[in-house]
């Protein structure tokens, strides 16, 4: 057996039997793809079924620099088909920690080695693995800094799948840290998982490193991953690895958007329905038979002139900005070069385009989470994909920081979820729209008793776990607002089942015994003063919970939609017993 495999990977490394598939790493705020991951298959038949089994036996057989070598030829020679026009993506390569500081990998992947594939160090990103021992830190870490100096980025792959992680990437000081599949698996049904993935997030934002989510192989962990604030993923649900590098299809590309929309809503409320066709203005446009020459005129003409957008009839084709064309025909050859060619040829098609009804706020973050060369470029406002007019960035930043100084007027200091201003815009322009429409009213039972036992400071933390156990059910929420005190309104676009709030119920009263004595969560009560001044036996804290729907309340405006849930959680606080909870649809 063992003969064979030997025999097997042998044959494998010296008839190159080996082909590259790419997986994309797409942008989750927009969809865009960001790189793609090489990986090796085996294309003949062979006793070795995998590539974990083949990298395990080239280990074992020393042959791991031989098999390396020929994964990244291979990787590099696909890559090099489909760079017409050039590959301008990232590209992600595994390698083995006990070979990147290896001499001949060193010696071979050098800058002139990439140039015959015409791919820059800038574009190639290491994916090193968690799973894989590193014996001798000290110079794994000088040889990281090597290649950092040359250019390339350093990501951690499998991250979560062992129990040095966290060391590895505190040594390292990655770029990138990919998030292992098991981790992402099932995310949106596991609470802990969540934890840790939202933990990554806010450790990669204080540490400038970028996120990767691994194996979303489900709308809902799309979903998930987004709403805890992943900057990228990959997995099947966007796209299966393939030989051909191809675009990700609209409809996940439709997926992401709704997502992004739906999050920016519950994040921004009312306030984020302020659209970026408000900024737009016309400005100049070019065919993309223009002549270099007569684009430059435009900007030496007119010096506050930002950007002009190439249009192939009235759809946008590409930019060009002031500084981008400046540096064209800068240097010794570049006006004579460049000046007499169409404009096409030298313009920007990468460019940021959004339709006109998208919110300031989301295209704001849009704006902000492209490459550094990019991050200045005016934005491209179409309808219906036809041009509209662009928005500086400088009217785009001014625009969104008065969005978020109001939203924060308006917005609960405990809690940070929209207070009633917004509660009330986001109500009436649901009964305006006459769409179906679920509200929910929550209040905390038995709060004043709780607060008059454990203090003010603690009973905030049970206003704060509440909200934050509203904010983890955000994939079936539409809005979810904080009315004041103990009170919260929670709508969805659609009719909601009261089963649904009974999970909610469930999740809150299991964590609320965290915040009660030992002796307190034995006798599963409290003794405090009531209203009338006598000591009384108060159940542990639960919920009342009212729920209407449009189907079959009939209301003209929001007050009126706002007495009927009052009605309802009266009744509901009359008919139950302190500590209970009702969840009723009318």
């Amino acid at each position: 057996m063992f003969e064979q495999i030997e025999k097997d990977l042998d044959y494998i490394i010296n008839n190159k039997q080996i082909r590259t598939i790419f997986q994309p790493i797409i942008s989750l705020r927009d969809g865009s793809i960001f790189g793609h991951e090489a990986l090796s298959r085996i294309i003949c038949q062979s006793s070795i079924s995998n590539p974990d089994e083949l990298f395990a036996a080239a280990e074992k057989y020393n042959r791991l620099w031989q098999l390396e070598q020929l994964c990244r030829t291979k990787a590099l020679e696909a890559a090099f088909v489909f760079m017409i026009p050039p590959y301008s993506k990232k590209l992600f390569i595994n390698v083995n920690p006990q070979i990147i500081h290896d001499e001949n990998f060193k010696t071979g992947f050098t800058k002139e080695f990439l140039r015959q594939y015409k791919i820059n160090p800038s574009s190639i990103i290491f994916e090193i693995t968690e799973r894989n021992v590193i014996t001798d830190i000290s110079s794994f870490k000088s040889t990281i800094t090597y290649y950092k100096n040359q250019e390339y980025s350093i990501a951690i792959d499998d991250t979560g799948s062992g129990y040095s992680g966290l060391n590895l990437i505190s040594e390292v000081s990655p770029h990138f840290i990919k998030l292992d599949m098991n981790l992402i698996r099932g995310i949106d049904k596991d609470t802990l998982k969540r934890a840790l993935v939202k933990g990554m997030v806010e450790f990669s934002k204080a540490s400038n490193i970028s996120i990767i989510a691994e194996g979303i192989e489900t709308y809902e962990e799309l979903k998930t991953v987004i709403n805890l604030g992943v900057q990228y993923g990959q997995g099947y649900f966007i796209q299966k690895p393939d030989e051909k590098i191809m675009e990700i299809s609209k409809q996940v590309h439709k997926d992401i958007f709704e997502i992004n929309l739906n999050k920016d809503y519950l994040s921004f409320g009312a306030s984020s329905k302020i659209f970026i066709k408000n900024l737009s203005q016309r400005s100049y446009v070019v065919n993309l038979k223009e002549k270099v020459d007569n684009v430059y005129e435009i900007f030496k003409k007119d010096r506050d002139c930002p950007g002009i957008c190439v249009l192939d009839g009235d759809m946008p084709a590409g930019i060009v900005t002031r500084e981008k064309i400046a540096l064209k025909l800068s240097g010794n050859y570049g006006y004579s070069l460049y000046h007499n060619k169409c404009i096409s040829e030298i313009m920007d098609i990468k460019f940021l385009s959004v339709e006109k009804d998208i919110p300031v706020n989301m295209v704001s973050n849009m704006a902000m989470n492209r490459a550094n060369d990019k991050l200045y470029d005016f934005i491209v406002v179409t309808d219906n994909g036809k041009y509209e007019g662009t928005v500086t960035i400088r009217d785009l930043l001014q625009k969104s920081t008065e969005l978020e100084v109001s939203a924060a007027k308006h917005q609960n200091p405990l809690t940070g979820l929209p207070g009633n201003v917004i509660i009330e815009q986001t109500l009436s322009q649901l009964m305006t729209n006459c769409q179906e429409y679920s509200v929910a009213y929550l209040d905390i039972d038995n709060f004043k008793a709780y607060n008059d036992v454990y203090g003010f400071e603690k009973g905030d933390r049970i206003i704060l776990l509440l909200s934050n156990i509203l904010r983890r059910y955000e994939r079936s929420l539409h809005f979810v607002g904080h009315v004041g005190g103990d009170d919260f309104i929670a709508v969805a676009n659609k009719c909601v089942e009261s089963d649904y709030f009974m999970d909610i119920k469930k999740e809150f009263e299991r964590e609320i015994l965290n915040y009660y004595s030992r002796d307190d969560r034995e006798n599963g009560y409290i003794m405090s003063v009531n209203r009338r001044g006598e000591i009384e036996k108060f159940p542990l804290i639960s919920v009342t919970c009212v729920v209407v729907n449009n189907e079959t309340v009939n209301t003209g405006n929001v007050f009126e939609l706002t007495e009927k849930l009052a009605s309802l959680k009266k009744e509901a606080k009359q008919r139950l017993k302190l500590g209970s909870m009702l969840c009723r649809s009318d």
